[in-house]
């Protein structure tokens, strides 16, 4: 009889193991998530116990909020953007773990000592997590690779923070490039999620024409050009096969549900969730047609329009008012693996 119950129980351990994976991966740009040390460079506004009131109390409140958003996501994977440090990438984990959410496995973008970095939350063990240099100056944040395996699939996440657009086009294809070298070393056959805050619409090479302050590379842009994004704007399950392109998944969605900012009233898309034509295939590991979304609930809203984004006062004494979560919404989608 035990023979029959230990060979039950493997058949039983094997049919779990042939069944397919449904993966969560988001990307979150949590806003400034400093910590209370006082070695390190800041913002002038989250210097600790100083007069902006950057305390114990105001950073716990800044910690249980994200952490309450990121809870409700429960991503198997995230990426987060704008985190200032170790401690605080630790801090945030542990709220979530109080939660009832534990990401085992963790790794801030920290080679180059700028403000603020990227970082990566998982519940499933990566490979390796490293940076890939973005330039020497601080104007510009390293690019965090991950390479994971789940089951027998191996796959790319590259953790982006463009430049912002205090500075031009040329800035954020400066990083596009260091990108698009890295992805020419790896092949444009492999599993490859690129995602994060690229200060960058969907449709940057249309909306920022108009802006001369940006458009100083004759229309080109980084997201579009080098990425080379914009010729697949269908839906996923309509969108052929097109070599050495990369498929934003905002396409995937109705137009009136692409943004996760909202700038002078004006939605647009900095948060990107854009991956290679391998995912497109159905076969293997691969996206899952209409997954993609913005992650928004009632209390992530102001006055139930923009994103509740952290308070502080404006004017020359700028003061925390312990309250709001992120100027940013969280992107989600789904990846099927077989």
């Amino acid at each position: 009889m035990k023979p029959i119950i230990f060979l039950l129980l493997v058949f039983f351990i094997q049919f779990l193991d042939a069944g397919e994976i449904e993966l969560k991966i988001a990307t979150y740009n949590v806003e400034s998530l400093f910590d209370l040390e006082k070695k390190g460079y800041k913002y002038k506004e989250y210097k600790p116990y100083e007069k902006s009131m950057w305390n114990q109390r105001n950073y716990n409140i800044k910690l249980n909020n994200i952490a309450k958003v990121i809870t409700d996501i429960n991503a198997d994977i995230i990426a987060l953007q704008e985190i200032h440090s170790l401690k605080a990438l630790k801090d945030l984990k542990l709220k979530l773990k109080q939660k009832g959410l534990y990401y085992k496995y963790y790794k801030l973008a920290d080679k180059k000592d700028s403000v603020i970095k990227v970082a990566i939350l998982s519940k499933y063990p990566f490979l390796y997590s490293k940076e890939i240099t973005v330039g020497i100056s601080y104007k510009y944040r390293n690019i965090q690779e991950t390479k994971f395996k789940i089951k027998d699939q191996e796959f790319y996440l590259f953790n982006n923070h463009w430049k912002s657009k205090s500075g031009p086009e040329s800035m954020r294809i400066f990083s596009a490039k260091r990108l698009r070298d890295r992805i020419d070393n790896i092949g444009y056959n492999k599993n490859i999620i690129l995602l994060g805050d690229f200060n960058s619409n969907y449709n940057e090479d249309i909306t920022f024409i108009r802006s001369r302050k940006h458009n100083n590379t004759n229309n080109k842009t980084g997201i579009n050009d080098v990425l080379r994004t914009k010729e697949q704007k269908n839906r996923a399950k309509d969108t052929t096969y097109v070599e050495k392109n990369f498929y934003n998944l905002w396409y995937d969605t109705n137009k009136q549900n692409r943004y996760s900012y909202i700038f002078k009233g004006e939605k647009e898309t900095p948060d990107n969730i854009i991956i290679s034509q391998s995912l497109l295939n159905k076969k293997g590991m691969h996206y899952k047609c209409g997954s993609i979304s913005n992650f928004v609930k009632d209390y992530m809203l102001y006055r139930g329009k923009y994103p509740y984004r952290w308070k502080v006062s404006g004017g020359k004494n700028q003061v925390h008012k312990g309250e709001g979560y992120s100027d940013h919404l969280p992107v989600t989608a789904k990846f099927i693996i077989n």
